[in-house]
């Protein structure tokens, strides 16, 4: 692996996650540390659940290090494996069920997983390919021949806890990427990193008897940046299994929850559910919102209508620069990302790899406490993801455009790969797509670059119209361009049922671009 060596912030992470989570059981073993569904689970009982994995894990010859899998929806037998196999020593490899069959085999062979768990909705996912693997199989909740059933291997595991010493500098998970081709890539985080991130625990309030409500997948870096705080602070995690947004406000209401992290797309159903203000929200005190922007206008109406405060991160998976924006205490500033977060540095560089002025717009890199060890067993793209300041120091280079106004405030422009680059001018597709949502008859809306043969490639949008709305789309892209400057202006307009989103709510711009570049020269 390629040495990263990120900055100490305050006082270096001494304590493993799985240390604490032990010691949490032994403090209080009647409080409820994990709520799903009609599963209540103790901290004494959620312990010895975990010590039954480890002891599994390690029955079957797992060493040190080794990856195991899960393909499962979120439920309580997904957060016992979880901490269950960190307990053994293993790294934690959490599969996508939104990835192709291909994509998962890819990601098996190349972590060489020791072993998986796999959820009923996602046997047949698998069945093409995994029977035919190397890899221990069980299946955590039906009878299948070709899987170990996982209840009862574990019904018979020892209960005691097997105290495998684990060093921060261990592997802790290894998350792959949303991509559905080429090579997978994986995020490979160690102890050390999640444990710096516990330095958030007590100013978030997780070890004052919280009641953190989840409703994004559990393999993703936006869910886990929330399920491990909670439990290291010994509180309690409450896991929906999917989220809608009807029951997510019963829940709240129900389980007085102090806590949850949230996708800008479930704050938008959310806030748009029609009996919204005749539910009890009162017992909520923080909101969280990360993996992509939450529009000025969302957190303008959850500020106004949804009790607690509201604090957006912004960061990616691999780690890095992190800002935080609490929305509000900074009302005039919900347009932007938020400030560095303590510990952090941001640079803005050009296409040369240059730092650009302030108030220019470049390509996001960024230094912090949480730096991940590497994309796993690949140090060519490890490589390809630094960029090294004055002093040789290593920051990651995020991908994402944007400046800092004159307060220190982040402006997210776009994605790097998103931009349009039009007649040798760079379009933000963001730029446009916050002039479209301002249009009363549009309530979704993504913009794309698509073929042109005089400018190479133009913007195009696609919008999700509002109900009832009777305006023609020639209307609303006139009414668009006469507020955007002459080369930014859209070539097109399309309506959709709905924009293809992934589970933590982005909107799959390449999924959207696919048709219009199919036949396109190369």
């Amino acid at each position: 692996m390629i040495p990263i060596h990120p900055p100490s912030s305050g006082t270096p992470p001494r304590r493993s996650i799985v240390a604490q989570i032990r010691d949490n059981a032994a403090a209080h073993p009647d409080k409820l540390a994990l709520v799903c569904g009609q599963t209540r689970l103790t901290w004494a009982a959620f312990d010895e659940r975990i010590n039954r994995v480890a002891n599994l894990l390690l029955a079957e010859g797992m060493a040190k290090g080794d990856r195991i899998a899960i393909l499962s929806p979120n439920s309580a037998e997904y957060a016992v494996l979880f901490m269950g196999i960190l307990r053994a020593g293993g790294c934690v490899t959490p599969l996508s069920p939104m990835a192709s069959p291909e994509a998962l085999q890819k990601m098996l062979e190349d972590c060489a997983a020791r072993a998986i768990f796999v959820a009923d909705p996602y046997l047949e996912l698998v069945a093409g390919f995994l029977p035919q693997m190397p890899i221990t199989r069980y299946a955590m909740d039906v009878s299948d021949p070709a899987y170990l059933p996982m209840t009862e291997a574990l019904n018979a595991a020892p209960a005691t806890d097997p105290m495998v010493p684990i060093d921060l500098h261990d592997a802790f998970n290894l998350i792959y990427s949303s991509g559905t081709t080429g090579t997978p890539k994986g995020i490979l985080h160690d102890h050390w990193m999640r444990a710096a991130q516990m330095d958030r625990v007590t100013p978030n309030g997780y070890d004052d008897n919280a009641r953190t409500l989840i409703s994004t997948p559990l393999y993703s870096n936006t869910t886990i940046v929330s399920f491990i705080p909670t439990l290291f602070g010994g509180s309690t995690v409450h896991l929906m299994a999917k989220f809608d947004a009807r029951a997510y406000l019963g829940i709240v209401q129900a389980e007085r929850i102090t806590h949850t992290m949230l996708v800008p797309v479930q704050y938008k159903r959310i806030m748009e559910v029609p009996d919204f203000d005749q539910f009890d929200l009162s017992s909520m005190r923080v909101k969280f919102s990360t993996s992509a922007p939450l529009r000025a206008d969302v957190k303008a109406d959850v500020l106004a209508r949804f009790p607690g405060k509201l604090v957006e991160y912004y960061g990616s998976t691999e780690g890095g620069g992190v800002t935080v924006l609490v929305a509000d205490e900074y009302p005039d500033k919900l347009h932007t990302v938020g400030k560095l977060a303590p510990g952090n540095d941001i640079r803005l560089i050009d296409a040369e790899g240059q730092e650009v002025p302030p108030g220019q717009v470049g390509e996001i890199c960024g230094r912090g406490p949480t730096m991940m060890a590497g994309y796993f067993g690949r140090d060519d793209l490890t490589r390809d993801y630094l960029w090294h300041n004055e002093k040789g120091e290593v920051y990651f280079r995020s991908g994402d455009m944007g400046h800092f106004d004159a307060d220190g405030f982040l402006i997210l422009s776009d994605r790097k790969k998103d931009m349009i680059i039009s007649g040798g001018m760079n379009i933000y597709a963001n730029d446009l797509e916050l002039v479209l949502l301002a249009d009363p008859d549009v309530t979704d809306a993504a913009v794309i670059g698509v073929p042109s043969d005089a400018w190479g490639e133009t913007p195009y949008g696609l919008i999700v119209l509002r109900q009832g709305a009777s305006r023609s789309l020639e209307e609303i892209r006139a009414a668009a361009n006469d507020r955007l400057g002459k080369s930014q202006r859209l070539s097109g307009l399309e309506a959709r049922d709905m924009l293809p989103r992934s589970p933590i709510g982005k909107i799959l711009k390449r999924e959207l671009r696919a048709p219009f570049w199919a036949d396109a020269p190369s």
